[in-house]
This record gives C-alpha cells, sequence and structure tokens, in this order.
C-alpha cells in the first residue's frame, strides 16, 4: 500500500525515498529543488513529486510523513504533520530544543499519531546482538562505555558536530543503561567556523558509577565509528567501518589486592547482514499498521534531546558539568519487530 510521503531528497532523504520505494510504500516525495527532484525521480522512477509541502499535508492518500529535511526545519514540519493527522517520522535530531520535542511528543499523544525518531544505530543488526549480550549479564557489571564517531567532513553549517554525530551513540548508550545520566560534561573547539564546534568529547554520569564517553568529530584524518562495552567480567567491540562485532574474554583480576590483567582471544559474533535503515524503514510501516510506537519513538527521542541539549549547554560553559534528574526508562523493548 503505498501511503507514506518523504518530505526532503538530499543527502540522507534520498536512501530513504529508496527504501519506502523499493518496500512499495511511498506515495510522495516532496522537495523544493531542482536537484531533489530529480534524484527523487532517478530513485523512486513514476512517484508523485512536488515542491510545496501543502500538497503532502493535504492529500487523504498519505498516512505517514517522513521528514529528512535540516535539522531546523524538524520541528515545525513535524508539527505540521501531527496537525494534519499524519504519522510522523523524523530524522534525528526530534527538534532543537527540549521545549520543542516535548510539544511534538505531547501533540503526536493528542492525536493518536505515531511519532518516531530516526537513530538508524538503534537498527543495526549488531547493536541489536550487542544489546543482548550485555543484558544476558555475560559481561558482568557494566564499568564503562566509549564511543568514537570521527571522520573527515562531512562538515555542516546550520549545527555542530555534537548535534550531527552524537545522536545516534547517546541513543544507544540510554538504551544500554536504561536510565538518563545524571551528570553530562561536554568540551570541544571550533576550530573551522566560528562558534560551531568541529570536535566534541561528552561524558555521562549514571548513578550505578557507570561512566560512558562519547567523542565525535568531522575533522579527523580517517574514518572510525567504534562502540566499546566494557564490562567486569568480558567486553564488546562493535566496529561499524569493518562491520564486526567482537567478543573479548578478558578483564582484570584481582591477586592478593594486585590488578592482574587477564586477556583472551577476541571472538567474532555473527549478526545479520540486514541493512540497518531498511529495518529502520519497515519498523516504521509496521508501526503505522499496529499502533504500536517503534523502539525509537517520541519519547526515546526526546531523552536524547535532553542530554543533547545538557551537553551544549557544558560545551558552551566550557566543559562545566550539567546535572539532570536521575530517570530511568524500560530498555527491554529493542525488539526491531514484534514477534
Amino acid at each position: 500500500m503505498k501511503h507514506i510521503a518523504a518530505i526532503g531528497c538530499g543527502y540522507w532523504g534520498k536512501n530513504l525515498v529508496r527504501n519506502l520505494y523499493q518496500l512499495g510504500a511511498l506515495r510522495m516525495v516532496c522537495d523544493t529543488t531542482e536537484t531533489g527532484q530529480t534524484t527523487a525521480a532517478q530513485v523512486a522512477p513514476e512517484t508523485t513529486i512536488v515542491a510545496d509541502v501543502t500538497a503532502v499535508l493535504m492529500s487523504s492518500e498519505v498516512m505517514g510523513v517522513v521528514i529528512a529535511t535540516p535539522a531546523e526545519t524538524h520541528f515545525d514540519l513535524a508539527r505540521q504533520a501531527l496537525l494534519a493527522n499524519k504519522d510522523v517520522f523524523v530524522e534525528k535530531p526530534l527538534a532543537l530544543t527540549y521545549e520543542q520535542g516535548a510539544y511534538l511528543v505531547e501533540l503526536a499523544e493528542q492525536r493518536q499519531r505515531i511519532l518516531m525518531v530516526g537513530h538508524v544505530l538503534e537498527y543495526h543488526p549488531a547493536v541489536t546482538r550487542l544489546y543482548e549480550l550485555v543484558h544476558s549479564g555475560i559481561l558482568g557489571k557494566i564499568r564503562y562505555i566509549y564511543s568514537n564517531r570521527l571522520s573527515l567532513g562531512k562538515i555542516r553549517r546550520e549545527e555542530n558536530i555534537l548535534w550531527s554525530f552524537a545522536p545516534h551513540d547517546i541513543a544507544v548508550i540510554l538504551r544500554l543503561m536504561g536510565s538518563m545520566p545524571f551528570q553530562v560534561v561536554a568540551c570541544g573547539g571550533s576550530y573551522i567556523q566560528p562558534n560551531i564546534a568541529d570536535v566534541t568529547v561528552t561524558n555521562l554520569l549514571f548513578d550505578n558509577g557507570v561512566r560512558a564517553h562519547i567523542h565525535v568529530s568531522w575533522l579527523h584524518p580517517f574514518k572510525e565509528q567504534r562502540l566499546v562495552v566494557v564490562g567486569s567480567q568480558k567486553m564488546a567491540s562493535f566496529d561499524d567501518v569493518l562491520k564486526k562485532l567482537v567478543f573479548y574474554d578478558q578483564r582484570v583480576d584481582l591477586k592478593e589486592g594486585q590488578p592482574v590483567p587477564v586477556k583472551g582471544e577476541g571472538e567474532p559474533v555473527d549478526f545479520p547482514a540486514a541493512e540497518p535503515l531498511r529495518q529502520e524503514c519497515e519498523a516504521w510501516l509496521q508501526a503505522i499498521a499496529t499502533r504500536r510506537p517503534p523502539i525509537t519513538d517520541g519519547p526515546s527521542g526526546l531523552r536524547v534531546l535532553k542530554v543533547l541539549q545538557a551537553a551544549q549547554r557544558s560545551l558552551v560553559m566550557n566543559g562545566e558539568p550539567v546535572a539532570l534528574p536521575i530517570e530511568t526508562f524500560d530498555a527491554s523493548r529493542l525488539r526491531v519487530f514484534d514477534e
């Protein structure tokens, strides 16, 4: 059933358009630029292409709207779509302030609409497998998590590196922990454009003593996308560049009061080869059909937004800690699809 409209067919939007078209769900693409319209015609032939978002909002044949436009437009477009009684998938971030995000979540609840945020890393089969490893207890007590998301470019002018790269990693770390951090500290530097950070390091402190750090940069000599979880018994590493999830039988024991490293070989962990974005699009379509919220629903996006906003505040205050209220949530619902 072709009942989805995509707003934006640019750098990332074209990938959503491609997947939705291949899934047989795409009815319409809206893009204000000739380049975007040309791309849409190539990626999704014989699909209706419009330049005015009103055509999407007024269409009785469109049930759901996918928004893949610049971050500063997310709030207003999502608001308009919800008010038009459409289900909404909005790329990260959900909005640019927590207040805007909270408004969208409340509006979606009032209108009984599905609101989903594009945290695509949560739909990666390797991340799902990593989550299973962590929550099986095989790693022991989680002690530390770190994530590096580094490359040279794509440099943006409308948002800094924190808001561009870090949402994916924040979303996964919050899901792994099942709670919000109570303290956020961020520092970084702006080297290319004034007041737009190119490199940031964000530290999250959780009430059980676990720390997580997120290093993001678009000013780096090589590409690295790595997530490492260090437990009291074992460790795990997911390398999204090499597409490898490795389980390490390594730890540090105390012998006669002295810390002794116990080193073991890394063991590759198999996971399905499915495209994360395809998984995400299928989960979106299933959420519309079943009226059951996806794992990256509005409240999930709002939690990420709260951490992002705290990190941004710490960043502009030169690394001053920002406190958040302790909050837990149900992190067990990680299945991409219903049984």
